[in-house]
């Protein structure tokens, strides 16, 4: 069969010699939402090539664990830019740096943007449609952190897992801890955000700022008594953080202990002045 002559429509046998996927695999990214083949004769399936490339998309990035929102939200995106049948020119989709890009002949477009690098081939008239996965370019962690920064007001996800890379690039990065912290707690993933500030503890133990920030989010944890410790240990290392003084004047008054509360809500005070 010729380039000219392939047809626009597959059976899941088609799909299964086309991507070395089984049926089983199939009817799972179909039941996900990631495909949604037309019905033929009798009701068999009937896939476009988009769902092929789709297919294949959806099946390398839920093996590099990719989360399902990402996975879909880049399918979507990847959908409105595929051709609906093999151009003659063949068709790669790659990522350069963080952008899945198509690429057709010498025409390029970008569909959608992602943490992963795929590459495919797609000779349907030859009984293939493979994928090469390749390892993304090294980034810093001051690469990881900005980008960190700039994603916190559009897609909290990807800047989480951006502080996530920073702090593996450099775990003694406390920028990153403090930030991812934050955001976590923001989102009421408190539990992540304590993991996040006692690790960062163990490698710098000596910043006020995170015992700060682990005290705060221990108080809205409801463990007052452990957010006493908390703000204690910010102060040994900096006596000059008013906020924790303030915090603890209300956290005392809170248990009836008005002596500590009135001494630290002077020595707020007195900071301020």
């Amino acid at each position: 069969m010729s380039s000219k002559e392939i047809p626009n429509e597959y059976g899941v046998a088609d799909v299964e010699k086309l991507l070395g996927i089984t049926r089983s695999t199939i009817r799972v990214l179909i039941d996900a939402g990631y495909v949604a083949p037309a019905r033929g004769a009798r009701g068999a399936l009937r896939f476009s090539f988009q769902d092929l490339i789709l297919l294949r998309t959806a099946q390398t990035l839920a093996a590099a664990k990719i989360s399902n929102r990402r996975i879909a939200k880049s399918l979507r995106e990847l959908r409105k830019q595929l051709p609906t049948s093999m151009p003659l020119s063949g068709l790669r989709i790659a990522a350069e740096a963080d952008r899945v890009v198509v690429r057709e002949g010498k025409a390029r477009w970008q569909a959608g943007s992602g943490q992963y690098l795929l590459a495919f081939d797609g000779q349907p008239e030859a009984g293939k449609l493979a994928v090469i996965e390749r390892q993304p370019p090294q980034r810093s962690d001051e690469d990881w952190f900005e980008r960190a920064l700039k994603l916190e007001s559009e897609n909290v996800d990807a800047a989480i897992d951006a502080y996530e890379r920073a702090i593996e690039a450099a775990p003694g990065r406390i920028e990153a801890a403090l930030n991812l912290g934050r955001l976590l707690h923001e989102h009421g993933r408190l539990a992540q955000a304590q993991r996040v500030y006692r690790e960062a503890i163990k490698l710098r133990g000596t910043d006020a700022l995170l015992w700060f920030n682990l005290a705060v989010l221990l108080e809205d944890r409801g463990r007052r008594a452990d957010a006493i410790s908390a703000y204690n240990a910010a102060l040994r290392r900096d006596p000059q953080m008013a906020d924790a003084h303030y915090n603890l004047s209300l956290l005392h008054d809170h248990a009836g202990r008005k002596r500590e509360a009135l001494r630290h809500m002077a020595q707020y005070r007195r900071l301020l002045k």
